[in-house]
């Protein structure tokens, strides 16, 4: 009976590793997961307070319009329109995110009166003079990183999945991203951004999720910290609204001159 149960134990032991994930299965994994969790939500539109704070902690704040329209095989659209203050009044920007090639982005500057395309070696500059880059603000695409689940940690009271994420695109102003996932809702809890020195350059921290449609999870508020400029800045999201019948015409180029 002892050699059976030993046969048995040894078995389901082997049983177990010849189904082992690696840390990078484990990672894609989670990231398969996530994604899937977020799809479907077909458009959705929000309104934002963007607070910008420098070294010394002098706010200034705009407000945005910003529409997302999802697109089935590809990343997502969106169009961000600035409303206030003055002098930044009627810019729009537009963003074609792809999984694998690089994305697309457009900017119109109503002073100018014309489009400028951002180019993808610029896509690591700030975003409106945030702490956000161009590539902060395009939606999460599973192809566009590699991945590796390093454990789990609690974070604010939550368990998380950390995973660390290398960009898997050309261009790219990080080495690598360290993401905490909440265990729950599949949603990032905190990002913390390596810059090409592999030196911690930046910190994002998501709060105060809301569930829509019984579903589709997003943060009322998003706080962005550079550590090595100490200046920080603040997204907070209201009034969100879903499938409300956006179309690829609210995302063609010419949207951009019509956003105001």
């Amino acid at each position: 009976m002892k050699a059976l149960l030993t046969i048995t134990l040894t078995s389901l032991l082997t049983l177990n590793l010849a189904f082992a994930q690696t840390p990078e299965e484990r990672g894609l994994e989670i990231a398969i997961e996530s994604d899937k969790r977020d799809t479907g939500f077909s458009d959705q539109r929000a309104e934002m307070l963007m607070t910008l704070r420098n070294a010394t902690g002098k706010e200034t704040t705009r407000k945005v319009r910003v529409k997302t329209l999802e697109v089935d095989g590809d990343g997502d659209k969106s169009i961000s329109i600035f409303d206030q203050p003055r002098d930044v009044k009627g810019t729009a920007f537009l963003s074609y995110t792809h999984s694998t090639k690089p994305d697309d982005q457009w900017l119109f500057l109503p002073a100018l009166k014309r489009v400028k395309r951002i180019a993808s070696r610029n896509k690591s500059g700030p975003f409106m003079g945030s702490e956000f880059s161009f590539e902060d603000i395009t939606s999460f695409e599973v192809d566009k990183y590699t991945y590796k689940y390093l454990h789990d940690e609690e974070i604010d009271g939550k368990a998380s999945f950390v995973i660390e994420q290398f960009p898997a695109y050309d261009a790219s102003g990080y080495t690598r991203r360290i993401v905490w996932v909440d265990q729950e809702i599949y949603q990032p809890l905190k990002v913390e951004f390596y810059d090409r020195k592999n030196s911690l350059l930046k910190t994002l921290t998501f709060h105060e999720y809301q569930q829509y449609l019984d579903r589709y999870w997003r943060a009322d508020r998003q706080e962005m910290i550079n550590h090595q400029s100490k200046k920080s800045t603040t997204l907070k999201f209201d009034n969100y609204q879903f499938q409300t019948g956006l179309t690829d015409r609210d995302f063609d180029q010419n949207s951009l001159k019509r956003s105001r």
